[in-house]
């Protein structure tokens, strides 16, 4: 399953980010895998002061995006970072390592998410491309706007043939760690969400048990 949210980002974030994009450093983009040959982009330097004020920035975005909270249930956002392709460069097919080290912690990816920064006006290709079986599905979202999708789905980075392409990506570990659990839980909260308020009190006091039944259960 997978989630659209525009947004997440205000204007003066999103100009912040490009700014920051414009003057640190970035480095070769394998320095955080690099046996990944498929893998030909740039990401923002982690040891430049820089790094950590984007980081916060994008991670204070997603969190307190409540579409987002809803959807992914998160026990842990890793730290965003700021990635770059130009020309020539892509990501290709891949799938997401199922679990990711922040200092002494280890941390499993759940959910893979990208935030786009650039107009898609200005950059050719650079598609994120997400294979369901035989079928690609490509997102080109409007700057900040994210898009989130299970780690362990085969996705890659389109080739950029001009311009640049800028986004923020993460890896979330959630307190639901199945995939099922997750969605069916998202879809009751929905209906909770949008027809809790039109049920008969009874009715919406044994829907809450129930789901908070489910969140004890599979947590």
């Amino acid at each position: 399953m997978f989630l659209e949210v525009a947004d997440v980002l205000k204007p003066d974030e999103i100009a912040r980010l490009r700014a920051i994009a414009q003057t640190a450093p970035f480095v070769d983009g394998r320095v955080s895998n690099p046996h990944a040959s498929m893998k030909n982009n740039l990401q923002l330097d982690h040891r430049n002061p820089a790094f950590q004020e984007a980081s916060r920035l994008l991670q204070a975005a997603l969190m307190r995006n409540e579409s987002l909270r809803d959807f992914a249930f998160p026990k842990l956002i890793a730290p965003p970072q700021l990635t770059k392709h130009e020309a020539g460069m892509a990501y290709g097919p891949h799938s997401d390592t199922p679990f990711m080290s922040l200092g002494e912690t280890t941390f499993r990816t759940d959910l893979s998410c990208t935030i786009f920064l650039s107009d898609p006006d200005s950059y050719v290709g650079g598609e994120l491309c997400v294979h369901l079986g035989a079928k690609p599905v490509l997102f080109k979202l409007p700057p900040g706007s994210a898009i989130l999708y299970p780690s362990t789905t085969l996705h890659e980075v389109r080739p950029v043939t001009a311009g640049t392409r800028l986004a923020g990506i993460t890896f979330i570990e959630s307190r639901i760690s199945d995939a099922n659990h997750r969605e069916l839980l998202y879809e009751l909260g929905e209906v909770d969400a949008l027809e809790g308020l039109g049920m008969k009190m009874a009715n919406r006091i044994r829907l809450v048990r129930v789901i908070s039944s489910l969140h004890r259960e599979w947590s």
